[in-house]
């Protein structure tokens, strides 16, 4: 799958990422696009909106991790169609005693699915949060995500995350889309 970016957070030392004490975690992330619409979790507690997706389990391939979450977070069925998208590599503090950071790779795909979404099953810190999947205007959202990062005086690695996904998806699929339209 294509790289899309590495960030690694101010506090660790980019020198050291691969000497730590790192623990790695594997993700998997579902592009979900109604035009300028696009399927995403927000999150009352942080008020961010974040593709939905999450971590895989042992055992799982990403296309089963990404189901599985997908159906989830937000009730998604019949999910087909699975295309990469690309490749976002994070290093970041972990707040776990026996680690050091956390490297986590989100692999990104877009999919299609029913348009009408079912129950979402999500686990009890998700509920406490106020998660709940959204039917948003890609750009409404990014907006939303930078002011969220203006106003925020610590590092927000996932909401900088899903705010560069969101433009990277704007850009390359929306707008290029656009204007293979216009030039038709």
């Amino acid at each position: 799958m294509r790289p899309l970016r590495t960030t690694i957070h101010p506090d660790l030392n980019p020198e050291q990422t691969g000497k730590e004490r790192i623990f790695f975690r594997r993700a998997a992330r579902g592009i979900i696009l109604d035009n300028d619409n696009i399927l995403l979790l927000y999150t009352e507690k942080y008020q961010d909106y974040t593709l939905p997706g999450g971590g895989i389990d042992e055992g799982e391939s990403l296309h089963q991790g990404l189901i599985r979450e997908l159906q989830e977070e937000t009730g998604a069925t019949n999910i087909r169609n699975i295309r990469d998208f690309g490749l976002y590599r994070e290093y970041r503090p972990w707040y776990k005693d026996e680690y050091d950071a956390l490297h986590m790779e989100s692999y990104c795909y877009l999919c299609d699915i029913d348009k009408e979404l079912g129950e979402a099953r999500l686990e009890d810190y998700e509920q406490s949060n106020g998660m709940s999947a959204v039917w948003v205007n890609i750009y409404q959202a990014i907006a939303h995500n930078e002011k969220i990062l203006a106003r925020n005086n610590k590092k927000a690695m996932s909401v900088e995350r899903e705010t560069y996904l969101l433009k990277r998806i704007a850009r390359e699929l929306l707008e290029a889309e656009a204007k293979t339209v216009n030039l038709g």
